[in-house]
């Protein structure tokens, strides 16, 4: 199985750089938290601010990633044309929506919520425009199979902003969230010019009107689908200053927010999985049965992110001391396995899902996340009020959880896929005997101690996937 190797290897690369990349960005979570208290809500402002430009990255780029690997590799097609075409369409409407922000940036900035704070919402409108336009650059290094020179940009990211936010949080006296922004902004311009030879290789091809209609067809359910999967992820983070009651709205979101970026690890799994899993499935395999391979991964899939999801419980006690400084946010801690959950079935969800893109039946990844949306901004207005942040998880949960049902029995259907379930399961099993070992038996017992025993059921899971992956 060459291409399934290769489908690791490009992972692996991936996912050192997103690895490595998430570590250092937890830097900036301990000089936030350090600079910005729990009680002052600057850490609110930032965690709702981020949560608008997750929905508006979506909007902006509105499906042309994964609709660029579908038609730069169909047969008959023009590679260069093809990129070239969805560069134009991103470029073009990245620039009208900057121009837009700016035009109406007090009516925008004050709806939101920031009318002392304009600038803070100009400054993300720049961002998040970049970030669109080099979504495509950087979907076309993933077709060149550029690994090492798409992680290598994205670490450079990262050490960008983190010695930015570095030199902003510990030499300025005043420490309020604008610094973030400003740090992101230099940021996000800095990467943009290190892609100008891909940008020039976009210049070679032609604008092939003809596939702009075809594209868009092929898009806009996808575009739904973004838009109502990335709401499963950001929803509570955005309306929950207006759905909470208390007046302590942006310290509660504070909390909520520094508390699920330890969670996050599973985020960062999934997208480096899909990184390497979308030009590996629509470049097509030359392997007798793809569909096997499509189970194997999805396996494979699984049992890393159950193992990451105990390393993170097993070692909480360390990660908390070291990732969030002012001990007032540590009540948000309980969210975190149930957020990783959550994003365990998202993960699965994006495995599943290549049967409507593969079909070309995009629409019913709409319907499904339409589905997993409204039922999770009904759980998060029901429940919010009265639980706070933690109808925020359990949101998340319900959500995603009805999304990776629908989409498993509705891809058996039209795309049948004999998924591992019997060793699936199991595997589930022992992560829950592992985690209540984690949790609960350990709990009372000195901290060395509680280490040691957790490392051990760590030990013994991985040997466990070892001894799986050994046995294909």
């Amino acid at each position: 199985m060459a291409s399934l190797k290769s489908l690791v290897k490009d992972t692996a690369i991936y996912g050192l750089s997103s690895i490595v990349g998430r570590f250092l960005n937890y830097l900036l979570v301990i000089v936030h938290t350090a600079a910005m208290p729990r009680d002052g809500g600057e850490y609110g402002i930032i965690t709702n601010i981020y949560s608008y430009t997750a929905l508006l990255f979506v909007i902006l780029t509105y499906g042309m990633e994964t609709t660029f690997f579908r038609y730069i590799n169909k047969e008959g097609q023009n590679a260069q044309n093809v990129y070239k075409t969805v560069m134009t369409m991103v470029g073009a409407t990245s620039i009208l929506f900057v121009l837009l922000v700016l035009l109406f940036l007090t009516p925008i900035s004050t709806m939101m919520g920031y009318a002392d704070c304009p600038s803070y919402v100009g400054l993300m409108a720049i961002v998040i425009a970049q970030d669109a336009f080099q979504a495509i650059l950087f979907a076309y290094l993933r077709y060149q199979k550029k690994a090492v020179k798409f992680a290598t940009l994205k670490l450079l990211f990262i050490a960008i902003s983190i010695i930015l936010n570095l030199l902003f949080y510990k030499v300025m006296e005043e420490t309020t969230a604008g610094y973030a922004f400003l740090a992101n902004i230099i940021c996000t311009t800095t990467i943009t010019f290190t892609l100008w030879k891909e940008f020039r290789d976009g210049l070679k091809g032609k604008f092939d009107k003809t596939l702009v209609k075809s594209m868009l067809s092929y898009a806009w359910p996808i575009l739904v689908l973004g838009v109502a999967g990335i709401l499963n992820q950001a929803a509570d983070k955005m309306f929950f200053l207006n759905i909470y009651p208390g007046s302590d709205a942006k310290v509660q979101l504070g909390v909520y927010g520094a508390c699920v970026k330890i969670a996050m690890i599973m985020a960062m799994i999934t997208q480096a999985f899909r990184y390497a899993y979308e030009p590996f499935v629509f470049a097509g395999t030359k392997d007798k049965d793809q569909k096997v391979m499509y189970s194997e991964a999805m396996k494979y899939f699984i049992l890393f992110t159950l193992l990451a999801f105990l390393m993170v419980m097993g070692y909480m006690d360390l990660l908390k001391e070291f990732l969030i400084k002012d001990e007032g946010y540590w009540e948000g801690l309980k969210v975190v396995p149930i957020v990783m959950v959550a994003e365990i079935m998202m993960g699965i969800s994006f495995n599943l899902s290549i049967w409507y893109k593969l079909t070309d039946k995009t629409i019913w990844g709409a319907v499904i996340s339409i589905i997993g949306c409204v039922v999770l901004l009904a759980v998060n207005i029901i429940f919010v009020p009265k639980y706070s942040y933690m109808a925020c998880a359990w949101g998340a949960v319900v959500g995603y959880g009805i999304c990776m049902v629908l989409s498993y029995f509705l891809g058996q259907k039209y795309f049948p896929i004999n998924y591992q379930l019997k060793t699936i399961f199991l595997y589930v099993l022992l992560t829950v005997a592992g985690y209540y070992a984690i949790t609960y038996f350990n709990e009372n017992l000195p901290l060395l101690l509680r280490l040691f025993l957790n490392t051990l059921v760590i030990a013994a899971f991985g040997g466990a996937c070892v001894l799986q992956i050994k046995r294909k």
